[in-house]
């Protein structure tokens, strides 16, 4: 326990130190001691990641097997582990909170919760029903032993609704009701995350896309961006290199993308056995 709060505190003074830090996605064991090697501070999991890992679509994994990941993560690093607990695998704010309780006990420092609701019909949950559920989330953080950093998730940019007034709306709102983190995933406009940082008061973690790419470190430094997490972005690059070389190999019967790969002593030098 005393590690896991040494980690949470040394996660919390990221948010509070000068400019934006970087906090990528592993999908596994792997992944993950490769990324603290690289010499990031903190690592968040990444649904989308873990789940093609498993062979299933995102969302499709369930609490308990996300739980297991989450507990394989934070045993693999000595770095602050943050996780997508999508929205909590439920719907009540009382099964919100035993998530996040849950998430605790592997080993976590932070988590987040969105509101998105898995519902094809009404994919983002009614506004008081989505605040009831990070303030239920909120207080169950407040009550783990050691801490937990919870960031709460406005998803309507990544459901067909760009309603940046609604969005900071829910932001404020979370933010009331006990989250330390704020975060709207699929903002494509620099001035849409200005207008969003400078309208809350707690840390805004932002994610890079297509329509950003040219945008540096720096840049959302200096818009007063906190943290800037990758998503399933990594994982996407490692398996879109292993699609694209099984089709040059499958297709045309050239094997020259191999050139590309890190050589295997290179790669098997990273790890060490166990024991």
């Amino acid at each position: 326990m005393a590690d896991r709060a040494e980690k949470v505190t040394r996660f919390r003074a990221l948010h509070a130190g000068e400019g934006a830090f970087v906090i990528p996605n592993p999908w596994d064991r792997g992944s993950a001691i490769l990324l603290e090697q690289a010499g990031f501070k903190a690592l968040a999991t990444t649904s989308a990641g873990f789940a093609n890992a498993q062979g299933l679509p995102d969302t499709a994994v369930g609490r308990e097997m996300m739980l297991d990941h989450c507990r394989e993560i934070a045993a693999a690093t000595a770095l602050p582990v943050s996780a997508d607990l999508e929205n909590g695998f439920a719907d009540a704010p009382a099964d919100v909170a035993d998530c996040i309780r849950l998430a605790a006990e592997t080993g976590l420092a932070g988590g987040s919760i969105e509101d998105a609701s898995s519902d094809p019909d009404e994919p983002i949950y009614e506004f008081g029903f989505a605040v009831e559920r990070v303030q239920a989330a909120a207080e169950a953080a407040r009550g783990v032993d050691g801490g937990f950093v919870l960031t709460a998730r406005s998803e309507n940019f990544l459901h067909g609704r760009p309603d940046l007034g609604d969005t900071i709306r829910r932001l404020q709102a979370f933010q009331e009701a006990g989250a330390e983190v704020l975060y709207a995933p699929g903002l494509s406009r620099l001035e849409d995350i200005a207008t969003l940082v400078r309208a809350v008061d707690r840390p805004v973690n932002v994610l890079p896309n297509a329509a950003l790419s040219a945008v540096t470190l720096a840049e959302y430094s200096r818009l007063g961006v906190k943290r800037l997490s990758l998503g399933s972005l990594l994982a996407r690059v490692a398996y879109g290199a292993l699609i694209a070389s099984a089709d040059q190999i499958a297709g045309k019967g050239r094997f020259d993308l191999a050139t590309n790969s890190i050589p295997y002593a290179k790669l098997n030098g990273r790890f060490t056995a166990p024991g």
